[in-house]
């Protein structure tokens, strides 16, 4: 199962076939991973990596079969693909491309655009303001054997031409038709693509409407013997669901082996205490037969049941696996990062910590069976989902070698943990916390703190942490904070007052994720320093049956400046080797800076607030200035912008034609180096650059 490509006169690049995980070829794969495990050091030593190019290409063919090589790291995007939609399987975001580099970057402009396939449906149906309106773009495509694939709001899958931006082929599985989804509506983040063999290459879709779809890669009609007639359904045995409603699937499915894996959005505005609950599924990749389905609240009889109590695990829902999920295609696990069960602020329908949610659990893909789990909020009061993909890479910390699995959080954590046993790289501490007021609710006493690293942006409110540009500001900015509640992290919302709590909902982290650079261990996370304003009250009991759920509370300014002090974004680069923040610097525009208020006044740059996302390469680190589209992420921008990945300084500044609402990808075709981004304007489109 070993191919080798010559990369350059002293380079070459090993990789490994996927082996069937039953019998002999079975046992094989797993007495592999453990000596992988054991000996993946010598990749790291430098005198071994000098011995291999002394050696040349004799050297190599001998190393080819030693068990360690390589290739068991996450490297990235390599052979200049991006065959998933976070480059590989780990969600690294890397590719080992260095055609553009820092003394090139600036001559970057538009190669292409392609306008999304769902304009001519939001022309016919001009009259729904939901589908007209779907044009919060967030796709990242594929490429794979020379052709990029992605996925539009609307249900449409697409075949485009990477140097053009021609569209081959188009396939509408007209899940729109069902309904807007829920929470962000109209979203589709990607496809998952699969070679079976050398005449049946794959794209799958989730769609909206709880489909799996399975198309021929080359031509975009369905394949048949796939499911039923070319789609599997995603509501086989899902309790209190209804097609269409209040239930989606926004991010792109994930292949481990010959198993696909599909997470579930649940609506975050439950009315009742009854909710669907979070499944995950794993389908046989060639038929779309269902494998094995995931409860990520525990039923009764699963371990964790007894963490629901007065069997609350029977009704309530959500808890599920709504971002994106990585996979060990060498270990054979799939991780699956958790959400917070229904309702989000009040939980005494819930008591009990609630596994798993909240929770990076791993599975092994072959079979859904729990591997091991670790829960990052017990009892969750402030939807503090774990929102983004776990990034798998390995480390050398304290002289160990480790195959990690990172997972940053909405709360401005990065928890790392040994991938294959779930051990914790630091120790983490279960902490005391502040304890809730509110009638029938059951806080837990304490909650996990990682020792290291440190977090990556600031936590809980302080009176210091207000505006002070002006003593007049900082005046009204105090007063201001009096009519809330505030305090450090885990600071429950109450009744009284609204909560201003800082991380918001939004994170922190969120759903575009970090990038990791498998060469020096550096993580690039984009970061959003704003809070969320939660206050909970009755509901109508005509329409509820919850005790309390969240209630409307105003979300403070100062004369329409934010409350708190700035930087409001920032990517913020983390040597994951040491647990160290290695470098920060504010991203995104300057923030409100033109305020009469601020008139004259020399401030350090201030970064506008959006969901951002990054891209690193051999030699840059690109960010976006992110989106918003809620409270807790109210800027954005039209620029990506080019760093030193090293230091932090930037070196170019590229405006594109609108809003960038996605994840940008990169790839070489025909000699040429593009980068790829969905932008978010009115129609929504990909955008390519290169030089």
């Amino acid at each position: 199962g070993i191919t080798a490509t010559a990369v350059n006169k002293f380079d070459m690049t090993f990789s490994w076939k996927p082996l069937p995980q039953r019998g002999i070829f079975g046992l094989y794969r797993r007495l592999r991973s453990l000596l992988i495990h054991g000996m993946m050091l010598y990749r790291l030593v430098p005198t071994g990596v000098c011995l291999m190019r002394g050696l040349g290409y004799a050297g190599a063919l001998i190393f080819l079969f030693l068990p360690v090589t390589s290739a068991f790291a996450q490297t990235g995007a390599t052979d200049g693909e991006w065959r998933s939609i976070g480059a590989d399987g780990g969600s690294s975001k890397y590719s080992s491309l260095d055609l553009i580099d820092g003394g090139n970057v600036g001559g970057l402009g538009i190669a292409w655009e392609w306008v999304s396939i769902d304009e001519r449906i939001q022309r016919e149906h001009d009259d729904n303001p939901s589908i007209v309106n779907a044009n919060y773009f967030q796709c990242t495509p594929i490429l794979a054997d020379g052709v990029l694939y992605g996925t539009t709001n609307l249900g449409q899958a697409m075949a485009i031409d990477p140097g053009t931006g021609e569209t081959l082929w188009g396939y509408s599985s007209e899940a729109y038709k069902a309904g807007r989804p829920p929470n962000l509506g109209y979203i589709s983040r990607g496809a998952a693509y699969k070679e079976l063999a050398p005449d049946d290459q794959r794209i799958y879709m989730a769609t909206s409407d709880s489909r799996l779809v399975c198309l021929d890669a080359k031509t975009g009609q369905l394949v048949k013997e796939f499911g039923d007639n070319g789609a599997a359904d995603l509501l086989q045995g899902v309790p209190r669901v209804r097609r269409g409603r209040g239930y989606g699937h926004p991010s792109a499915p994930v292949i481990s082996g010959d198993t696909i894996i599909v997470g579930s959005a649940i609506t975050d505005g439950p009315i009742r205490k009854e909710v669907a609950p979070g499944q995950v599924k794993g389908f046989d990749v060639k038929t779309g037969e269902l494998k094995w389905s995931f409860n990520m609240i525990a039923q009764s009889g699963e371990y964790g049941a007894d963490t629901w109590e007065d069997g609350a695990n029977a009704y309530t829902g959500n808890a599920n696996v709504w971002t994106n999920m990585s996979v060990d295609e060498e270990l054979g696990y799939v991780y699956l990062p958790g959400s917070t069960p229904t309702n989000d602020f009040y939980g005494g329908h819930r008591k009990g910590d609630g596994l798993f949610a909240e929770s990076l659990v791993c599975l092994n893909a072959e079979t859904g069976e729990r591997v091991w789990y670790f829960q990052f909020v017990h009892h969750g009061l402030w939807d503090y989902d774990l929102p983004c993909a776990p990034n798998l890479v390995d480390l050398v910390v304290d002289g160990k070698a480790i195959k990690a699995v990172a997972q940053a959080t909405k709360q401005g954590f990065v928890f790392v943990f040994d991938r294959v046993t779930g051990e914790p790289v630091w120790p983490i501490e279960e902490r005391p916390v502040p304890q809730s007021t509110v009638p029938g609710e059951q806080t837990s006493p304490t909650q996990p703190f990682p020792t290291k690293p440190p977090p990556f942006i600031p936590q809980g409110v302080t009176e210091d942490m207000v505006i002070d540009f002006t003593p007049e500001l900082k005046a009204k900015a105090l007063e201001v904070l009096k009519a809330y509640t505030f305090g450090p992290l885990f600071t429950p919302p109450g009744l009284d007052k609204p909560l201003l709590n800082l991380p918001g909902y939004g994170g922190g982290a969120n759903w575009p994720g970090v990038a990791v650079d498998p060469e020096t261990g550096y993580m690039y996370i984009p970061t959003m320093n704003h809070p969320s304003v939660i206050q909970v009250g009755k509901p109508d009991p005509a329409r509820s049956n919850f005790r309390y759920t969240r209630s409307g509370a105003p979300f403070p300014d100062v004369d329409g400046l934010p409350l708190l002090k700035p930087p409001y974004a920032e990517i913020v680069a983390m040597d994951l080797n040491k647990g160290e923040i290695a470098w920060r610097v504010t991203n995104g525009g300057d923030g409100p800076r033109d305020h009469p208020a601020l008139k004259g006044l020399d401030l350090p740059p201030m970064g506008s607030n959006g969901r951002a996302a990054v891209l690193v390469t051999k030699t840059l680190l690109f960010a976006t200035e992110g989106s918003g589209r809620s409270e807790s992420a109210t800027g954005g921008g039209r620029h990506l912008r080019a760093f030193d990945k090293h230091t932090g300084e930037e070196l170019a500044s590229i405006e594109l034609p609108g809003e960038i609402t996605g994840v940008p990808m990169t790839y070489l075709h025909e000699g040429k180096q593009y980068i790829v981004v969905a932008v978010g304007t009115n129609p929504a489109r990909l955008v390519a650059l290169s030089l």
